[in-house]
Formats: C-alpha cells, structure tokens, sequence
C-alpha cells in the first residue's frame, strides 16, 4: 500500500496506500457454447485466457523507446478479457518486460515475476535491477528470468484517469486539517467529484478493477511465460496479490515471497486498514524524529523529538497563512514529509531539505515539494497511479457510506495520530461515494497445494503495519515469517541485512525455509 504524492483536486497530498500444471485448452465445444457476450464463471473465463496466453505466447521484442527501459531489457504484451466472465468479450493488452537468467542452461529456474505495490504501481523497472547489477539480487538472477508487468488500468496497461494530470498535481491544495465543518464539506465535495470524474473518464473499467481481476491477470501471464507454475515477489500492495492468488490459485504457486504485508483479514479490506495506517504512520514519524534529533549536529533542527517537532508545526503554520513559494502548502509538506516515515532512504534527504529550510534556504523545499508543471509524463504517471488505487482499493470492498462514521472515526483518531490521519481520509473518501458495484474480498486462506510461502515484515513499518504480515501467516499454513525487529522501511528485500537477504535466496534458489520463524536484527540506521 503506498500513499501517492497528490489526490487530486481533493487536497490530501498522499499516496495510496500502501497474488498444478499449464491449464488445458478447451475444448471447440465449449469454446462455441460462449457465444460473444455469453457469461461464463469467472474461474472458467480465466481459465480459457489462460489457454490461449499460452498458446499464444509472448512476442517480445526491443521496448518502446518511450518507455526508458533499455537493452537487453525486451518488452511484449499479454491479451486478457476486460471481463473474465465474458472471454469473448473486450480485450485488453497488458504489458511485461523481462530480462533472461544470467547463469547457465541448466542453472535457470524460470521466471520470477514481480509487483511493487499500490494498488497503481508499475513492476517494468524490475529487471533493471540486473542491467544495474543490484548486488542483492545477483544470486538470484542467475537462476530466474526478471520479468515485470503493468497491472490492468497502470502505465501501458489500459490506462485509467479520473482528472486532468496538470489539476491534478495543481498546488497548493487545501490543507487535508479541517479547521471547520464549512472545510469538512469542501473536501467531502471535492471526494465526490473526483469518484465522478473516474466514472466519467474510466467508467468501463472501473467494475473490473478489482484484485482478483489483477490476480486472473497474473496467472495469464504466468501461462504466456510458459510456466507450470508462478514464482512470485509481491511487495505492499504486492503482497495483497500473492494473498488472493495463494488463495485462488494454490496449485499453480513454485515459489512465494509476500514482502512488507497488507492485512488480508476481510474485515480489513480496505477501510480499517487504513485507519490502522493511520496510527503506525505516527509512529514511524516519530522514529524519523527521534534520528532527527540524535544528528542534531548535522541538522540543527532540535535536540529532542519534543523540538524537531516544534519546528514542524512551525513550518506546518507559516506554509497554512502563506504557501511557500506560492506553491508548498499543508498537503504539499504531507506529500513530501511522509517519505521519511515510509522509507530509510528518505531520512536524510527529508531531514537535509528541512534543515536548509530553517536556516532560510526556501528553494530547497519548493523543490522538492512542489509540483513540476513542465513535467507531463510525470504527472500522468503520479495520476494514473492515483486513479489506480482509489479505483481498485474502491471496488474491492464495501465501503462506509455514512459520512458521520468516517467524521467520527477520522477525528477521534486525529486526536493522537495527527500526522497522516486526515489527509489519509480524503484521499479514500471517493470510496464513500464510489459509481461501480463494490465487491466482497476473497477470504485468504490455504488452498490445498500451496507450498511454503515466505512472509517478511519490519515490526514498525508504516504503510503496511506488522499486524498484517501476522495475519497472513496464520493464515497460510506452513508460511514462515521472517521478521526484521526494531525496524521500520517498507519493502525489506531491498535493504542490504544479510540476516534476510541470505534466506531470501536461499528460499528462490532451493525452496527451502527455515525449520521454524526467525527474527532478525535491524538494518543499519541512515548516517547524514
């Protein structure tokens, strides 16, 4: 679950927050039975896409020169049904891009194939970490193709959009803190019109941007690879798609790693879960702080949390009367501080820009801030993703729609978890009003033949709470959890910890788990 870096016209500066063998081909009978709009189950529409992804194969070839994604990096595309109850219905195309195994013949496994998160997040970046020779990824390279993928409704994948990119990214925007129920009514407007705007813009696919959708998509995909079965990395969001598809899909899983995990609970999906979002974003706000406060000497913003905080408020008011460079406002600072409780890497950059900022270098945080008007293919990106998420987090669930409940649960939260908690709420409260038919989840649970799945988690993860990857482990029997202690950076299988990193491979390369769960110590802390 990743929060976005601007919601629309709506105000909140954030990101959304935060799945047996090759299907036999049916039969000419049964392919002549479903006529062109004929209703199938989706479980049988799958299955025929499937068949013919695998028949059909992938053609690939050099990427699109637009795409950024070079040699010898090939790009192709995957055809699926819009709506898997009619397979003879509209298709759309999906986009994959894949890098071979770096080893031998005899050395390659297959494919591994990879999600980042979002829901709206673009996997295409995967197989550079090979070109870039990551080092944590060496190993495995040698034994898997790194293959990625647009999910339906991101990038090159039958793209979705609910506002025009340049408004959407348009600041300042209001400040996601209501200091009155005239704001309240303002924002809530604005939510409304912005689910209209992806009815307007997106309407066919909104019903079908769901989940499980993505997860028949992704065992198309496998099919078109010529896999038997699906070796999977899902990170955030990511490990929401391996949940469903373990689940779905238990016969066709080799190899699973859900990495920094969505709670699959039902009850949790999606409403709660970003409440609980909510309070662990607090907490990692205050971890920063504390780091903050500890560099005093690099950063002169404080000594202790109590002061680096005062200098937030601080920076908080002056942008509130008057935006910073006209531009950098309350929700623009929430969409550029929420890296540093998100992830490690943020911490000094966000600390650095803060620090120029208070000794009276402006620029610095209108820069890294603010929108960038010049940058179109940019802010298409950071829009679709945001469609993405509301769409998909919109449809996969029933969501309140009595604004007193989201009034009463978001102030009461607010109270002692003030950092993301609003803003947080106006992002989703497109669900309230939301144009398409709203799903029940999939309950997640281990389907016969799921083998061992390995779930890995940081205890103070911000955008995906521990709790989640706890759930998921009681829920598919024979998991293992690794659990990174006292840490907090989302996506733990980037980060350089041996203590991980050496059964992560150990794991894609054998299959083998440890004989029970294990806990490691943290990662090292950023140095300014």
């Amino acid at each position: 679950m990743r929060k976005v870096t601007a919601f629309g016209s709506a105000g909140a500066l954030v990101t959304a927050t935060l799945i047996a063998g090759a299907v036999a081909a049916p039969t000419a009978t049964a392919e002549s039975r479903h006529g062109q709009n004929s209703h199938v189950s989706q479980a049988r529409g799958a299955e025929i896409a499937a068949a013919r992804a695998a028949k059909a194969g992938i053609d690939w070839q050099d990427c699109p020169a637009d795409w950024g994604i070079a040699k010898p990096i090939q790009c192709g595309w995957v055809t699926v049904p819009l709506d898997y109850a009619r397979p003879n219905g509209k298709k759309i195309k999906l986009a994959v891009d894949r890098i071979g195994n770096t080893g031998t013949k005899a050395e390659r496994q297959g494919a591994l194939v990879y999600n980042p998160g979002g829901p709206g997040g673009s996997g295409l970046r995967f197989p550079t970490r090979v070109t870039n020779k990551n080092p944590l990824w060496v190993n495995t390279s040698k034994a898997y193709d790194f293959v990625g993928f647009d999910p339906r409704g991101v990038g090159h994948s039958a793209p979705i959009s609910c506002i025009d990119p340049q408004e959407f990214v348009k600041a300042p925007k209001m400040d996601p803190v209501p200091d009155s129920e005239a704001d309240k009514r303002a924002q809530r407007k604005l939510a409304a019109e912005y689910a209209a705007g992806c009815a307007e813009r997106s309407g066919e696919m909104l019903p079908h941007m769901t989940t499980p959708n993505t997860v028949r998509d992704l065992d198309v995909i496998r099919a078109a690879l010529g896999e038997k079965k699906l070796n999977f990395l899902g990170v955030s969001y990511g490990t929401y798609i391996a949940a469903v598809y373990g689940t779905m899909y238990p016969t066709h899983v080799r190899r699973m790693i859900a990495d920094s995990v969505v709670n699959p609970s039902r009850e949790k999906i999606w409403y709660e879960a970003n409440l609980d979002q909510d309070v662990a974003f607090e907490m990692r706000w205050k971890d920063w702080q504390d780091w903050v406060a500890k560099n005093d000497a690099a950063f002169h913003l404080g000594d202790t949390r109590a002061e680096v905080q005062e200098q937030w408020l601080k920076l908080r008011a002056t942008a509130k009367k008057n935006p910073i460079g006209g531009v950098v406002g309350p929700a623009e600072l929430i969409g550029f501080f929420q890296s540093a409780p998100y992830y490690d890497s943020s911490w000094v950059p966000v600390a650095t820009v803060f620090s120029k900022y208070v000794a009276g270098d402006t620029q610095a945080l209108v820069d890294a801030a603010a929108p960038d008007l010049t940058d179109t293919a940019g802010n298409i990106a950071s829009e679709n993703g945001n469609a993405v998420y509301t769409a998909v987090e919109c449809t996969d669930a029933k969501w309140p729609t009595s604004w007193k409940k989201w009034d009463r649960d978001n102030s009461k939260l607010h109270k002692n978890y003030p950092f993301m908690t609003w803003a947080n709420a106006w992002l989703n409260l497109p669900c309230a009003t939301w144009p398409a038919k709203q799903q029940t989840p999939v309950n997640v649970k281990t389907g016969k033949g799921l083998p061992p799945v390995l779930i890995v988690q940081s205890t103070r993860d911000a955008a995906t709470p521990y709790e989640g990857a706890v759930e998921l482990h009681k829920r598919f029997k024979g998991s293992r959890l690794i659990t990174e202690k006292d840490a907090g950076s989302h996506g733990v299988t980037g980060l350089t910890n041996p203590c991980v990193n050496e059964r992560v491979d150990t794991y894609l390369l054998t299959g083998k788990v440890d004989a029970a769960d294990v806990t490691c110590t943290p990662h090292a802390t950023p140095k300014p």
